[in-house]
């Protein structure tokens, strides 16, 4: 394919990219923030069998979206400029909620019928599956429109209902809790009240009445949105069975109480940092679509934003490890402190799954996710494979390391598998300079030995390797990129 250099189109969407940024990162930091809440939160209120249960529960909805609801969200996000050029919108959106209905209607379907092997293949309670079936309907209404308004650019109303839901969940779910001693049900059903309130103020938000007319389905929009999102939904159950099937996984081996564990190791781990990751992406993504749309190559801006998440995740990662111990001391209860040996493991398996956000960019762009699907569904295999062999004998670590693997894997997967005219160029002179400023923090690292102030040090650390960093890259040009 051939593409259009253009130089001023490109920083021009660079400024527009940094500005969604900054209006993004509100609700990414508070997300961060109230994600960080809801570990010592929820873990002081509940028993570890209890947090078990609440994890598992949430890692079933989370499955059943992805099969259900998420992609037909994330395709009105890939083709609505495509239609809004055509000025067909409101065609497009009634096939896209169409298809949702559609799908939820043939979820209760499945879920009724197949309900007695629901129940035994996830060690679920009946009350609890009821509960996430009917927890599936806002949550996937909320899917929709969340992507429509980053489909408009709408960053300011994306950041405040995102920051009203985070802490309208965790205030909700504690009164549940706290006042009704409802246990692991009050989560859900505050998660319930509150993202069905959240709908209505997103309605508004995207303007969607507006839009939306209803017609006859367009069946000629059906294909691309199916090619399209159908791969996606596959592409995520396979981040699915990589991330979240080893909480099955355990429950069944070892009970609830080790479940739980994983669910600390999980939540202080991947929802929390990729929660703050999402900034660059979360802004970036939408741009990028658009600039394909029009001809412009999009790979300078992808490699240059790829270097940015590097420069921001890898020394926060690193030093989460280090100091995982204190780590989870700082953000669970006691009850659960043994979640320390899965955080190395987790945290860097969040950084390469989300640096996959980049190298996978381009099956989305050339509308082959059926790509991203073959490799993630290699990778997942390979992940419950080792956490069916190494749980037995390991536990927890055998869990860390069949995560870290899996996700490692599926990274360098899809940095060998590059379709032609997509290649990115690998942000070396950035992670040069990343190495050089390290080596000071190194020693540092080994001085604070002596001491006991762990939040202090982190914070230290990485202070001192960003200050090092911007000095190399002030005085040393050559090392731009």
């Amino acid at each position: 394919m051939e593409y259009i250099e253009n130089k001023q189109v490109e920083e021009e969407q660079t400024r527009g990219i940094f500005e969604d940024m900054v209006k993004y990162a509100p609700s990414k930091i508070v997300g961060m923030i109230g994600n960080a809440l809801i570990v010592p939160v929820y873990t002081s209120l509940l028993p570890p069998e209890q947090y078990g249960l609440y994890s598992i529960s949430i890692a079933l909805l989370s499955f059943l979206c992805i099969i259900f609801s998420d992609w037909v969200g994330l395709s009105g996000l890939r083709f609505f400029r495509h239609h809004q050029i055509m000025q067909d919108m409101p065609k497009y959106l009634t096939t896209l909620v169409s298809i949702l209905v559609f799908n939820i209607t043939l979820m209760f379907c499945v879920a009724y019928l197949f309900r007695q092997n629901f129940y035994s293949f996830f060690h679920i309670p009946t009350i609890y599956f009821i509960a996430i079936l009917l927890l599936i309907i806002p949550v996937a209404i909320r899917a929709l429109l969340f992507q429509l308004i980053r489909a408009q650019l709408k960053s300011m109303s994306f950041t405040f209902s995102t920051i009203l839901n985070q802490f309208l969940t965790i205030g909700l779910s504690v009164f549940f809790v706290k006042f009704f001693n409802m246990g692991a049900m009050g989560m859900l059903l505050g998660m319930g009240v509150s993202i069905s309130l959240i709908d209505l103020l997103l309605i508004y938000q995207s303007n969607i009445v507006k839009w939306f007319k209803l017609q006859k389905i367009e069946w000629t929009f059906l294909i691309p949105i199916f090619k399209y999102g159908i791969p996606i939904a596959a592409t995520s159950l396979s981040a699915w069975i990589i991330n979240q099937s080893n909480k099955f996984i355990m429950n069944s081996i070892k009970g609830f109480s080790q479940a739980g564990l994983v669910g600390v190791g999980y939540g202080l781990t991947l929802p929390l940092l990729l929660t703050i990751f999402a900034i660059i992406t979360v802004a970036t993504v939408p741009r990028i679509i658009n600039m394909f749309e029009e001809k412009i190559d999009v790979r300078p801006i992808i490699s240059r934003f790829a270097g940015y998440y590097l420069l921001i995740s890898l020394p926060v990662i690193t030093i989460i490890s280090l100091y995982c111990t204190d780590y989870v001391s700082i953000f669970a209860n006691e009850k659960f402190y043994s979640a320390y040996q899965l955080i190395p493991y987790f945290a860097f398996g969040t950084f390469f799954l989300a640096m996959t956000d980049y190298t996978t960019l381009q099956y989305h762009l050339a509308n082959k996710t059926y790509i991203d699907f073959i490799l993630k569904l290699i990778s997942g295999i390979v992940g419950v494979a080792l956490n069916v062999l190494l749980i037995p004998q390991y536990g927890l670590v055998g869990v860390g390391i069949a995560t870290l693997a899996a996700n490692l894997l599926y990274f360098i997967l899809t940095v060998i598998i590059v379709l032609p005219g997509l290649r990115l160029k690998f942000p070396y002179k950035t992670f040069l300079k990343m190495c050089l400023a390290a080596i000071p923090c190194a020693g540092l690292y080994i001085l604070f030995e002596n001491f006991d102030y762990a939040l202090c040090e982190m914070i230290a650390l990485l202070v001192l390797f960003y200050c090092f960093y911007f000095v190399i890259a002030k005085f040393f040009p050559k090392f731009s990129n």
